[in-house]
């Protein structure tokens, strides 16, 4: 039997990250046509090799930094042009900032609000569009727990994830009557490269894999069409907020 992902065109962004290179190889072996987007060029490059070598239907990298507009609408038009059209997109472009409130700088509050908020929403808005002529799609935003809950150190951090609840539900409502779908995911801490620049001390070994994560976010991508989850949150056993 064929997977439901095959032949889906799904576009990612950080698709070079830990839950990004988790995915990256399920959805090749379902055989998805795969658009896979970063900053970076050369992991890029391994990636899509490593696709095409576990049986993606196609793949391309699209060095992209998601806070230009500009770039990412490039991104998106060619994917379109290449395929016609954008069944799945996955947000996974992000970065943190966790420090006391009083110490942050604006160029750090800038950072967290460019990445994490407005990269996410140009994806999103610009994707939808094609999505919305084709009256079907599925975005998947990742605003992780600290979306749903607020903690000490994280006030930038929080303030562009609690945007990114916002606008997905925003754009939930406005494009649910023509077959768009999110899903919004409320991870706990994850043992990726994301922690690499942040010096707060963390115990990275309790944390969960990326290939859970990765797991999370194919059950959402294979859910029947009519019970597709509008929320998944999972966090790690020793560190939940309830």
């Amino acid at each position: 039997m064929s997977s439901p992902l095959s032949q889906a065109v799904i576009l990612i962004t950080g698709a070079t990250g830990g839950i990004g290179s988790a995915l990256v190889p399920m959805l090749a072996q379902a055989g998805s046509h795969l658009v896979l987007a970063a900053r970076r060029e050369e992991p890029l490059r391994a990636l899509v090799e490593k696709s095409a070598s576990l049986g993606a239907a196609s793949g391309v990298g699209i060095p992209t930094d998601v806070t230009d507009y500009a770039q990412v609408e490039a991104l998106v038009n060619q994917t379109v042009q290449t395929h016609g059209r954008i069944d799945v997109l996955i947000n996974l472009a992000g970065a943190g900032i966790l420090k006391p409130a009083p110490q942050l700088t604006p160029a750090d509050l800038e950072r967290m609000i460019a990445v994490n908020l407005k990269g996410s929403f140009y994806t999103s808005q610009l994707a939808a569009n094609p999505m919305r002529e084709q009256k079907s799609g599925h975005i998947l935003n990742f605003p992780g727990v600290l979306g749903r809950h607020p903690m000490a150190m994280a006030s930038a951090y929080c303030a562009a994830k609690f945007g990114v609840v916002g606008f997905s539900k925003c754009m939930a409502d406005e494009l649910k009557r023509f077959g768009v779908r999110f899903t919004l995911f409320y991870f706990g801490g994850i043992d990726s490269p994301f922690w690499d620049p942040i010096s707060l001390k963390v115990q990275r070994d309790k944390m969960l894999s990326p290939a859970t994560a990765a797991e999370a976010i194919h059950f959402a991508l294979t859910a029947p069409a009519g019970a597709v989850p509008s929320e998944i949150v999972l966090q790690p056993e020793s560190h939940q907020f309830l």
